[in-house]
């Protein structure tokens, strides 16, 4: 969503049902909790915003200093964090609230960013510890008791676009302006695999049943207009988990892909690109039966 334009919620189907209006400025970052009850918006209008599923309302407006970047629900669902931008001489910082206290506006804990800016991040396994992707390439822990910075790596050499968790969190697989993917065990942030493409990679999700990966891109933005669709190479592209080979891609948009996210049964996967479009997919029976061959 841009501008003063709402968010908007659909079914799988297509039907819209219903809108959340009361940002003022694009909107970086949306989760949902794990019962679809509540959302949760991260905006460039220097708020973050609680929303009620089924009314539409919001249950609660947090403002920042500057633009908030990331945002998410805990896995219990009990506590959210957000992020804020490292702008106007403000520090980034992840802010983290207790869902009981929310009303009252004061964060639980705030952990001061010192190095990069926050472009990503992910709760980790168990509500130990934020997983947090950088301006700079690098991958950190910080954790929740401490604050403290306990882990980090840095195989990217440019901004991390995107983090997303496996099914069962035991990997990390990130997204990156250096024109690669890669997987991470989550725990150690051991790197295990590399995806390479030949544009920015905006978005990476690991598929739920099968050992496959889907990555989205493209050209940068800005350069969109002056080159056609075939160059800009806009299609969500499948590898495999282990091999790292691409073995089959999707076309449809006629711009940078900015998301994906495979649906939790695996049989479908959604995408949403800069052409202002989200494309839910349903895998073919083919899909299904394919057998990588090695």
């Amino acid at each position: 969503a841009k501008d003063s334009q709402p968010n908007v919620w659909y079914s799988l189907n297509g039907e819209r049902l219903g809108s959340f209006r009361g940002h003022n400025g694009a909107v970086w970052n949306i989760d949902v909790n794990w019962e679809s009850t509540k959302v949760l918006t991260a905006s460039a209008d220097n708020t973050c915003k609680l929303w009620d599923c089924e009314t539409g309302k919001t249950l609660a407006s947090l403002d920042t200093a500057t633009a908030v970047r990331t945002c998410g629900f805990s896995f219990s669902g009990r506590y959210i964090m957000y992020t804020t931008d490292k702008t106007m001489g403000r520090p980034c910082e992840i802010h983290i609230f207790d869902l009981n206290d929310i009303r009252n506006g004061e964060p639980t804990m705030v952990i001061p960013i010192s190095s990069s800016k926050i472009t990503s991040a992910v709760w980790g396994p168990y509500e130990e510890y934020i997983i947090t992707g950088h301006e700079n390439g690098e991958i950190c822990h910080y954790d929740l008791k401490s604050g403290d910075k306990i882990n980090s790596c840095k195989e990217h050499s440019k901004q991390i676009n995107d983090l997303q968790l496996s099914k069962d969190m035991s990997m990390l697989i990130s997204a990156s302006k250096d024109t690669t993917a890669k997987l991470f065990e989550t725990a150690t942030l051991g790197h295990m695999k590399t995806y390479k493409t030949e544009r920015p990679v905006n978005s990476a999700s690991l598929s739920p049943i099968y050992d496959h990966v889907v990555l989205g891109g493209g050209q940068e933005a800005m350069d969109v207009t002056t080159t056609s669709t075939k160059v800009g190479k806009f299609d969500a592209r499948f590898y495999h988990l282990v091999f790292e080979e691409e073995f089959g891609r999707v076309k449809g948009h006629f711009g940078p892909i900015n998301s994906t996210a495979f649906h939790p049964d695996g049989k479908s996967y959604s995408s949403g690109g800069e052409d202002g479009y989200v494309r839910v997919h349903y895998f073919d029976p083919s899909y299904f039966d394919f057998r990588f061959e090695f």
